[in-house]
């Protein structure tokens, strides 16, 4: 089993909510499990900050996605514990998109990214590629792509529509909130077939929506908690999404959020006036 996990970032690389707590404790969980046998790696857009903190960092693949040049980069996650295993980081590198002063999806005054949906869009097409037979490092290949919120949430449907991947996707959303919603105009720049721009697809109220063709094409669903599971496929908590979700609840489940120990160690930890144990 080769998993790629697909995020918009991971700690300690870069931080801005506990998405990056998930995608940096559970790819190392997961190569710490005596019965997971095979290979993950993860998949981050090239932010300024991240390329100093890895480890081996080396150029794998040069090409052209989504009419956007970038280097594909492979490189190890920092050590923080000689006892973790190693993961693997790919890296897109395309400095117009995200060598930038701000954060990862606004500027320094909070201002969204005007062009956040090509910025994920070719994460999640570079997801895609990856998968399938047009990938640009053919000695790995997944056979599951996790995609994490709605930054991934297109991958599925380059999946099933475009690259045609024989991977399976799976698709959690941590915060059902973000929806990733974009002008129908950006379609073209996307390299999405416009027949699946409707309610059966990834249109959502005149809109592409990446969180919908994650929810819409991924072929298995999770999310944080099993009580959260059911909250979204209420209208309280479904943010719109409720009819989907409740239509996909088979493919859906809830799998509660753990904790890396080894950084939520009150024994250890830096940032505590006094560190203790429960001895």
């Amino acid at each position: 089993m080769q998993v790629l996990f697909v995020t918009s970032e991971v700690y300690p690389l870069i931080k801005t909510g506990g998405l990056a707590d998930v995608s940096g404790a559970l790819p190392k969980a997961l190569k710490s499990l005596n019965s997971f046998q095979g290979n993950v790696k993860i998949l981050l857009p090239g932010y300024q900050k991240v390329f100093s903190q890895l480890e081996g960092l080396k150029t794998i693949a040069t090409m052209t996605v989504l009419g956007q040049p970038c280097k594909l980069m492979l490189g190890l996650m920092p050590q923080g514990d000689t006892h973790s295993p190693e993961v693997e980081v790919m890296i897109i590198k395309a400095p117009q998109l995200y060598e930038r002063e701000g954060g990862p999806y606004s500027d320094s005054h909070g201002e969204d990214w005007p062009d956040n949906a090509l910025r994920f869009g070719v994460l999640s097409r570079m997801a895609s590629l990856l998968s399938s037979e047009a990938t640009p490092y053919p000695s790995w290949q997944p056979t599951i792509v996790h995609c994490n919120d709605w930054q991934a949430g297109l991958t599925p449907a380059y999946m099933k529509l475009v690259d045609f991947s024989s991977a399976k996707s799976v698709f959690s959303v941590h915060n059902l909130a973000y929806q990733g919603c974009f002008d129908a105009s950006y379609i073209p720049a996307l390299e999405l077939p416009y027949s699946h721009f409707n309610m059966e697809g990834y249109e959502y109220y005149g809109q592409l929506s990446f969180l919908k063709a994650g929810l819409y094409y991924s072929d298995k669903l999770t999310t944080v908690s099993p009580t959260y599971a059911e909250e979204i496929q209420t209208p309280d908590f479904g943010f719109g999404m409720q009819g989907l979700l409740e239509s996909r609840r088979e493919d859906l489940i809830g799998i509660l959020n753990g904790i890396d120990t080894q950084v939520w160690n009150p024994e250890t930890d830096p940032y505590l006036f006094k560190n203790y144990s429960d001895k």
